[in-house]
Order: C-alpha cells, then structure tokens, then sequence
C-alpha cells in the first residue's frame, strides 16, 4: 500500500502564492532604468567632457581681451555667468525640484 505525501498541498498552494506576489507587483517586474534617462544622462556626460576644455579656452581668451579693453568686461562676466550656469544646470534643477517638492 501507498503512503501519503505529506507535501503533496504544499507545491499549488505556494505556486499559488509565487502567482499572486508576482501579478501584485509588476513595478518589481519592470524595474529598470528608462531608456531615454540614460541616453540623456550619456549624451550631458559627452557634451561636458568636449564643453570644458572649450569652456577654459573661452574664459582665457575673454579675460585677455577685457584686459586689452578690446571688449567690454560685462561681455566677459556675461559669458562666464552663462558657463557657470550651462555646468552648474544639473544642480540648478534639482535644487528647483527640491524647493517645490518634486
């Protein structure tokens, strides 16, 4: 005579269990990172690393010709404020972002 499986209630009831945990949390299903943020997120890290050296270059020549009174040192302060701001933009908005809450 056959003996009875004791686990024999154990295996659909889990199975059962695994179905419903794994249809209740699709974001664990799908998490991952979103394509267009990391393209992005690339594209900023390409873009920074050929602007700085351009950016560098920039600050000397302006300085050069505010100094030689060939240009106006607003013109000069003007373009550092606008390369301050182009490499400071990633902290710039999570700045916003943390002042509104988003």
């Amino acid at each position: 005579m056959r003996q009875p499986n004791r686990n024999s209630g154990a295996a659909p009831w889990l199975q059962t269990l695994l179905a419903t945990a794994s249809l209740g949390s699709p974001a664990l299903a799908f998490a991952q990172a979103s394509p267009f943020m990391t393209g992005a997120t690339a594209l900023q890290t390409n873009i920074l690393a050929w602007l700085t050296p351009i950016a560098i270059i920039l600050v000397m020549v302006l300085g050069a010709m505010a100094m030689a009174n060939r240009m106006s040192w607003g013109w000069c302060l003007g373009a550092i404020l606008g390369i301050a701001i182009a490499f400071g933009a990633p902290q710039i908005v999570a700045w916003v972002r943390g002042m509104f809450g988003v």
